[in-house]
């Protein structure tokens, strides 16, 4: 995989990523290298410490047989929550952290993006990337858990309806609802009994249409409020 991100860099373009990557006895050696004075106070997406993790530089002291040259390698430790303690390494244990490795082809960003050759700036970066597991979770949810079909064209039929209800999930989110509200970052099980699966009807009169929604039921103001919002998007010119 790190090869073929690499090979992706042209003369018109380069391709800069992040990744994590499982650490095993050998990781753990070069980490045991560091001095105490090489960590720093990991940084938070709004700038501010993460009084619960530390990060450092660990290109140099080792590098993985059979990868390319050129990388960087960082290592992130934190202190083990409860339900991390039963797969901590013996050395996790000793040491009393629990430790996550990132590889990197990012040297420095230039000008545009001051600080991002510091290591806690590419550990921020890295970490931003949670997102994307989210919506793979998501997507899983929302029907490419399971394939239903035997034919490949059926079943790319399907992982296509599924892409498209999973992005309108999103734009529901992003658009729709309050910012605030706990619908916006609701799973999709949550938002089909709540806002999906309504006891609502769609009539129109006089050229227009309207919702009739159930008074009595707990999320009709969501509904009607998310309603108003997408409602009121000017149409695409």
């Amino acid at each position: 995989m790190i090869e073929h991100l690499l090979s992706l860099t042209t003369v018109r373009r380069k391709v800069v990523f992040t990744s994590g990557f499982t650490i095993t006895a050998a990781e753990e050696a070069a980490i045991a290298q560091l001095p105490e004075h090489a960590w720093s106070p990991a940084i938070e997406q709004d700038g501010s410490l993460d009084p619960h993790a530390e990060v450092a530089e660990l290109t140099g002291l080792w590098r993985r047989n059979g990868w390319p040259g050129g990388l960087r390698f960082l290592v992130r430790r934190v202190k083990p929550s409860r339900r991390h303690i039963k797969n901590l390494t013996a050395f996790e244990k000793e040491t009393g952290w629990r430790y996550q490795l990132t590889v990197t082809n990012i040297k420095d960003l230039g000008r545009g993006v001051p600080g991002s050759h510091h290591v806690y700036f590419l550990d921020t970066l890295h970490r931003q990337h949670a997102v994307v597991e989210d919506r793979v979770r998501t997507e899983k949810a929302t029907g490419i858990r399971n394939l239903p079909f035997k034919g490949f064209a059926h079943n790319t039929a399907w992982l296509l309806a599924a892409n498209m209800a999973c992005d309108l999930l999103a734009y529901l989110q992003l658009l729709g609802l309050e910012p605030a509200g706990e619908l916006a970052a609701a799973e999709p099980e949550t938002l089909r009994a709540t806002i999906l699966h309504i006891p609502a009807r769609l009539t129109s009169h006089a050229r227009q249409l309207i919702l009739k929604i159930e008074q009595t039921w707990p999320w009709a103001k969501a509904v009607v409020e998310a309603w108003e919002r997408l409602g009121a998007i000017p149409a695409p010119a």
